[in-house]
């Protein structure tokens, strides 16, 4: 059975769904709703489909049997809830929306429409990443004492300054934690478990938006691990993201999705050899040049439509790391209390 996809937003995230998409067997690009019309009817013209501006139009297109959200984060939610409403499995860029006020609609009507509902963290498909998580629910690391992430990206004031939703309140939800940081969010959840605890400070140091630009947070996990967790879009020129875990067996440093250091007591050198590389340019752009992870995340949205599976992240996963942005967010605006 073809898969006929929709996808809602005309911007680089949805150039990347419409690649991604059809280098799988068995999809087609069904349509595309976007507010610019130039920047829609381009998508199109390469990828196919037929280009709306009205939504409501939009989501009457058929055959079509899913949609892929890409708009601005906090349209997802309203968005979503439509598409299921029209009986459309509903895949959603991150993060699901900007609060967990307006996910917990979009999961409901999900469940209501009997509908598949999904959040595209592709971290969790990656081949490197989801043996650490096996390495470490096996016991390699040991007891997890400490982690360290660093998100140490650079964005121009351009990449703000030209769009009208990025690092807005309103839209974005706020600024480097929420859009660049939401996937090592969601990455220390889903590696070490839920948090009990929050500090932290928000600033924003470099860039003319509401939002924060830099963030730094302590974290204390249910499991009893420490960690920190660093955000930012100011560190010129940008740097690879990094994972460094301690456990009491050794350390594990993931870099740019390698690992590039498993210094152990004992065992585990089969972690040695993880040595694929993820090759986007994340740090100082924008632009996903490496469009693999959003294949593997379409392609597991698409195997759970047909098999009734569960996706790799489902709409309760995704409202994890917007509920751990929210608490980060909290803590900042109450210095010296946990949250």
């Amino acid at each position: 059975m073809t898969i006929h996809i929709g996808l809602i937003g005309g911007g680089n995230i949805s150039e990347t769904h419409a690649r991604a998409a059809l280098g799988i067997d068995g999809v087609s690009i069904a349509a595309i709703y976007g507010t610019n019309a130039a920047k829609t009817e381009t998508l199109c013209q390469k990828h196919g489909g037929t280009p709306y501006q009205d939504f409501a139009a939009f989501l009457r297109h058929a055959p079509m049997n899913m949609v892929v959200i890409g708009s601005p984060s906090g349209l997802h939610a309203e968005q979503g809830i439509a598409s299921a409403e029209r009986g459309l499995h509903v895949l959603v860029e991150k993060p699901i929306d900007i609060s967990t006020e307006r996910t917990d609609p979009l999961i409901r009507a999900a469940e209501q429409a009997r509908v598949k509902l999904g959040v595209i963290f592709q971290d969790r498909l990656k081949t490197n990443i989801a043996r650490l998580k096996q390495a470490i629910r096996g016991g390699v690391l040991g007891k997890i004492i400490l982690v360290e992430a660093r998100v140490k990206w650079f964005r121009p004031q351009e990449y703000y300054g030209d769009s009208k939703w990025r690092g807005t309140l309103a839209l974005d939800g706020g600024g480097a934690l929420i859009n660049q940081g939401i996937h090592t969010v969601d990455l220390l959840q889903w590696l070490f478990g839920d948090v009990a605890r929050v500090q932290s400070r928000i600033a924003t140091a470099l860039h003319a938006i509401e939002g924060e630009d830099t963030v730094v947070a302590t974290l204390e996990f249910a499991n009893g691990a420490l960690g920190v967790l660093h955000a930012t879009t100011a560190a010129y020129p940008g740097y690879p993201r990094r994972l460094e875990i301690s456990g009491t067996n050794g350390t594990v440093i993931l870099e740019q999705d390698r690992i590039v250091t498993a210094d152990l007591r004992e065992g585990g050198p089969e972690l040695l050899g993880m040595d694929s590389v993820d090759q986007n340019a994340s740090a100082s752009s924008a632009v996903v040049s490496d469009i693999r992870g959003h294949q593997l995340a379409i392609e597991d949205f698409i195997r759970a439509i047909r098999t009734g599976a569960t996706p790799a992240c489902d709409g309760q996963e995704g409202r994890r790391s917007v509920a751990l942005v929210e608490a980060i967010y909290r803590a900042a605006k109450t210095p010296g209390t946990a949250v």
